[in-house]
Formats: structure tokens, sequence, C-alpha cells
């Protein structure tokens, strides 16, 4: 207002827009159009100080990113030296719209594939990691934190997989199965380590390759099945090589490795797809029959596997289409639906016989070849996936064994500092009210009674055998927790107040019972005594074993009615 009441020297135009009507007109729009955008409330999320006054050394990197990736989306595939994760890098670069960091075992193999497929130096970064190991698992964090300079990660690509068809498990660097380290554990680590960072991007995507080898409705043996997970339970680690505890099968270890990466990916979309913005999604791009996947399988089984899937199941996909499905999982607008299991080509299965051999093994059904970018489709998921009692026990116990520290599942606060401030102050006001409340002790006790108050409520109120065991109580926590059921009585007890209760005695009341009430609560108990009994154990509980499951041996008998 200042501005626009001294116009000179100032073009009239400028002086216009600096009025306060038109000022705060625009002031409004552009509010509604920040709060219009999901990116207005990423903003205000990481809004603070540094948002203000950014560091200097903040400042050095941010100009460095954008020197080194220009406004290009930053994409990390596993397993991206052959098969699959080549393909899907190579279409990711192809799109000139990605810097990929490929995460590969062997370096040196990388480099010549990058060669081969003369991808672009400026747009891609080989970066080691050994799947087998946890310890590299977090050195390749660390790297590619260095490496991409403070710009978040918007793609992650869980591709690798091993296959291990041998009669005994090989272990890794960390004494568990390979198999089901270098697919599942170590997949499970990174995403744990690079999530907070991916919530920071505009459009971040987590895609996990799972398989129909883990559906109720592959019925070729073994089938992919956790049981109760007691395997992992006991850690999982060097003899136990399989997660359900039996013994070791190298096809099953596969399968497992698959549904545990699918079961993973729903459980991500219902902790943190809205606390995020991260999309988790989980893939059968179809079976690649001719992957470098089966080299530890025998020649025989190499060279008739790919002959077998092609024109008898009709489930064959080559390597440069499985690419393809991958890469459209990570670019394609409608792939950023989270919580979905993308399949290809839906519908019943066509074409087998003298059809197939004309295409060439080209069989239209859900995981087979053909059907172009446009035939994915949501595929249903089996009722071991959607098991949730069993995936929660597999995120627990794969978090002991991996060591994975995962954020806390919140769901989305609105980000206004407005409400941030006044969401404090009412926090602090309902810490101090809590701490008042729980300064009078029991629900329902007066201050400093405690467990004795509740036992001399359970005398007066329950009498009997109710206030014997109630006495018991009584006196078995004040033996343990060292405390005088006296402490904090009135200054002045009134006739029918004891121990800081008052009890209203009926008119006419004989007054023996009123001589009863100041009788002692925790007077000896004779050993071998119903009220010894619980007060043993009352004890026991006191001490943090808590109370023994089976009931007292004075009390087992004739089963109730």
């Amino acid at each position: 207002q200042q501005l626009a009441a001294r116009p000179a020297g100032r073009p009239r135009l400028v002086t216009a827009f600096l009025r306060p009507p038109l000022c705060t007109a625009m002031r409004r729009v552009l509010l509604l159009v920040l709060l219009a955008d999901a990116a207005a409330f990423k903003f205000l999320t990481d809004f603070g100080p540094a948002k203000l006054i950014p560091r200097p050394s903040a400042m050095l990197k941010r100009r460095r990113a954008t020197k080194k990736f220009g406004d290009k989306k930053l994409a990390v595939i596993t397993g991206a030296s052959s098969g699959a994760g080549l393909e899907a890098a190579a279409n990711l670069l192809r799109t000139g719209e990605y810097h990929v960091f490929g995460a590969v075992r062997d370096l040196d193999k990388m480099r010549d594939a990058a060669l081969d497929r003369d991808f672009p130096a400026d747009d891609f970064t080989p970066l080691q990691v050994e799947l087998g190991s946890f310890a590299s698992v977090r050195a390749f964090c660390k790297d590619l934190e260095r490496s991409k300079l403070n710009r978040p990660i918007d793609r992650l690509i869980c591709n690798a997989a091993v296959y291990q068809p041998g009669e005994a498990p090989a272990w890794s660097a960390d004494g568990h199965e390979m198999t089901l380290q270098v697919n599942y554990l170590s997949h499970f680590l990174m995403a744990s380590l690079l999530l907070p960072g991916m919530a920071k991007s505009a459009d971040p995507r987590v895609i996990l390759a799972g398989g129909a080898s883990a559906e109720e409705s592959v019925e070729v043996y073994p089938r992919a099945d956790l049981g109760a997970l007691q395997g992992l339970k006991l850690g999982a680690k060097n003899p136990i090589s399989m997660f359900d505890g039996y013994n070791f099968d190298g096809a099953k270890a596969y399968k497992d490795s698959k549904l545990c990466l699918m079961m993973t990916s729903n459980l991500l979309h219902d902790k943190y797809a809205k606390q995020t913005g991260i999309a988790f999604s989980s893939i059968y791009p179809g079976c690649i029959a001719e992957s470098p996947l089966f080299r530890e399988k025998r020649a025989w089984f190499r060279k008739y596997f790919p002959i077998f899937m092609k024109y008898i199941t009709g489930g064959f996909v080559g390597e440069e289409e499985a690419g393809m499905r991958l890469f459209q999982v990570a670019h394609d607008p409608r792939c950023s639906k989270s919580g979905v299991y993308w399949s290809w080509n839906g519908g019943p299965r066509e074409g087998r016989g003298e059809g197939a051999l004309e295409r060439d093994g080209q069989i239209l059904g859900g995981g087979g070849a053909g059907g172009g970018w446009d035939s994915i489709y949501e595929n249903d998921q089996s009722d071991k996936v959607l098991n949730k009692e069993t995936a929660a026990d597999l995120w627990k116990f794969s978090s002991l064994v991996t060591g994975a520290e995962w954020p806390a599942a919140n769901q989305p606060k609105s980000p206004c500092p407005t409400l941030k401030v006044v969401g404090a102050v009412a926090k602090a006001m309902n810490a101090q009210e809590e701490a008042r409340r729980k300064a009078a002790g029991h629900a329902g006790s007066m201050p400093g009674q405690g467990l004795a108050g509740m036992a001399e409520a359970d005398e007066t109120v329950g009498g009997g055998t109710a206030g014997a065991a109630g006495q018991a109580a009584s006196g078995g926590a004040e033996a343990a927790l060292g405390t005088n059921a006296a402490v904090s009585q009135p200054a002045s007890t009134p006739a029918r107040t004891r121990r800081g209760f008052r009890f209203w005695r009926r008119t006419g009341a004989p007054a023996e019972a009123e001589e009863a009430e100041e009788a002692p609560l925790a007077a000896p108990r004779p050993e071998g005594t119903a009220a010894a009994a619980v007060e043993a154990r009352l004890k026991q509980a006191l001490a943090g074993d808590g109370l023994p499951l089976e009931a007292p041996a004075a009390s087992r008998g004739t089963p109730a009615n």
C-alpha cells in the first residue's frame, strides 16, 4: 500500500498492479494455484528455514545437480547388466527423460553392456552392489546419495534375481540362503534406506518384480508357500535355508522370494502410499525363458525350456519385450497408480498349435508374449499374496533379519504452517493435562493410592473370597514396590473414611462392621493358603516375567460348567 501511494518515478502499470484491490486478488489467485497443485503440498511439507535461507553447501549441490542431471528424473535399476534390466535401462535412456543408475554386481560387465548398447555416458552411472551382502547394500545407498547430489530418486526398480537349482543351498555373506537374500531380503533393505529420500520426488515409483509362480493358480510343483514363517522367525540363517523352516528346494526358494516381493509391495502401499506419495507396484512381465536367470540349469533344460514355454504353455516372453514391460510400469502415466499388480495380455490363452508355430510362439493370454503397450491391465492377486497376517509377520521378521528401519506409518497431515503452530501448542497443553490426570494414579482411585487403593476397593465391594484376593494383591504390591498404603492420607480423616476412600454406612449398620473396616489390609498370610499363592503370582508379575498362563495347582481340577 505504501508503494502504491508513492508512484513517483514508476510506470503507471506497476502502480496499478500494486494497488491494494488488485494486489490482494493476485495473491488469492496465486494461493489457489499453489493449493491446487500436489507439488505445493510437498513444498509446504518440507518448508522450513532451509527453504528460506539455504546453506551454501546445499546451493552448491543444487547447482552441480542441475548441471549434471538437468531436469531429468533419476532411476535406479538393480540387475541392469543383462536381461530385462538391461532392456529397461535402454528404454528409459532412449526417452531422454531419465538419468539411470545401474546397480550391478559386476561393473566391468555393466560397462561392456553399456558400450554395446551405446548408452549416453552423461545419462548413465553404474554403481556396484553385491545383493548377497547387507553391508554392500548399505554402502551402495551411501554411494548413490553422493552421486545424486541431493536430488531425490524418482524410480526404484527392484529387478535383480538369482535362481539356485542345486540340491544344496548356497549361503550369502550374511549366512542366508542366496536366492532369498538376493531376490528379496536385500531389496527389502534397499527400499527402507531409499524410501525417505524418494518421498521428496514429485512422481516417485517403486516397482518390485514379482511373478506368476507366486500365484495359487500355478500348479507346477513346488508351489510358493511361506507356511508360518518358522524359518524366518528363527533368523533364516545357516543351516535354516527356507522361510517355512523345512528342507531346501531351489525352485521353491525362487518362487517364495517372488511371493515375498508381492506381499511387500502391498504392505508398502498400505503403509506409505498416502503418506509419501510413492506409487508401489509389483509386476509379472512373463516367463523370460532365455534369460541368464537359468544359467545354473543343465544344458538340455536351457535348450528345451524356451520351446516348451513358447509353443505349449504360451508363457514365453523375450528379454526385449520383458524389458519394455518393466519400462512401461516405470514410465507410463497410467502406471502411477499405487497398490497394483501389473500384467499383460489379459483374457484366455489362444493360438496354440499350428497358429503358434506360424506366429513363432506369439500366444495371447495373461503373461504371454505379444499384445503391445495397451495390453497392460491390473491383475488380481491370490489369497496368499493378500494374506495380511502372514504379510505382517513377514514385514516384522524381515526387518529384524536385515536391520531395516522404516519411518513411522502415519496418515498425511496438512502442511499449513499456521496449523502446525496451533497443533504444537495444543499438543503441549494436552501433555500437561494428561500428566495431571495420570498423577492421580489408576482410574477411579485417589492420589497416591495405586494398587493398594484398588485392592481396598475390591475388598470392600467384593467381600468374602474377592476381598481375600484383593488383600493378597495389595500385600504383594506393597511388598514389591515398597510402598505404604497409608501414604497421602488426608490430614483429618472422617469417621467413615479409610485410607483415602470414603465409604458411607447405611443407617443402623452394626458397629462391628465399622470396626472391621479399620482392620489392617495386608496382614501376614500363612504359607500354602490361596491368598499366599495369589500374592506370589503378583510378585512374579511385578518382577517383569508376567503372570503364568496356567492356573495355580489349587484351582486346577474339574473344569467349570
